[in-house]
């Protein structure tokens, strides 16, 4: 895990100079549960035991369905300012509060042809574009909140989710599709697993989608592993619930 991290860490530099060109100015458990313990003869002891392991099981896998899909994620972050108003780093169809030390910049189509199209998966996903990226790393953390918008359409938020996981350019996998709200607005949200090249485990994702008048959009949450993605959850959680429609 830790050379891992740190493999990554080194090639950071580079993944956000590619983005940056791209951009405008871009178990818990019941114990160990092995054998080798000391025999237990006495039937009411085996039977408190399984009584204790029981609960302890059934927590561990509750724990674990709220992490693959994001139930459990209920800690909303400190805010820090706001996105998407006239005048902010980003004008979007709709606005939101980012979390306190995280820094939004707009995103634009490079003027370079060839390197737009070089970077066209990076800037492209399902049936919207990235427009808005809000860095973590000032807060402490390597990742993004991204904001994604499409042209005006009849797809509804779980349709342009399916498409946007559907088009990843890493593997995605075990995705968990649920309605939600953002804000008042219905919503969809996904949750769901990545596989990089760039490191030997997999590690979780999570996007919401909203449909507006101006077409949909995409809040996705990654990082640079799931540590990183779990410590940024509730800046996710604070950009859903503070989500209103631009007027």
């Amino acid at each position: 895990m830790t050379r891992a991290r740190g493999a990554v860490r080194g090639l950071i530099p580079a993944v956000l100079a590619a983005v940056a060109l791209a951009g405008c100015s871009s178990s818990t458990g019941a114990g160990d549960g092995g054998p080798g313990g000391p025999a237990v003869s006495s039937a009411p002891a085996k039977a408190a035991e399984a009584g204790a392991e029981k609960p302890r099981a059934d927590e561990a896998e509750a724990e674990a369905e709220a992490e693959k899909t994001g139930t459990g994620a209920t800690k909303v972050a400190e805010k820090g300012g706001q996105v998407g108003g006239p005048g902010s780093a980003c004008e979007l169809p709709v606005t939101f509060d980012i979390a306190a030390g995280w820094k939004p910049r707009g995103v634009t189509t490079n003027p370079d042809p060839e390197l737009a199209e070089a970077l066209a998966d990076l800037s492209e996903q399902g049936t919207v574009k990235v427009v808005c990226e809000i860095d973590a790393k000032p807060a402490g953390n390597i990742g993004f909140l991204r904001v994604w918008q499409g042209e005006a359409s009849e797809d509804d938020p779980r349709a342009v989710l399916r498409a946007f996981v559907a088009d990843s350019p890493i593997t995605a996998e075990d995705a968990t599709y649920t309605q939600a709200k953002a804000g008042a607005l219905a919503a969809a949200e996904v949750g769901y697993t990545s596989h990089s090249e760039l490191l030997d485990e997999p590690k979780k994702e999570r996007a919401f989608a909203v449909a507006t008048p101006d077409g949909p959009v995409v809040v996705h949450l990654g990082g640079m592993d799931t540590e990183e993605h779990t410590a940024m959850l509730p800046a996710f959680e604070l950009a859903k619930k503070t989500l209103k429609p631009r007027r």
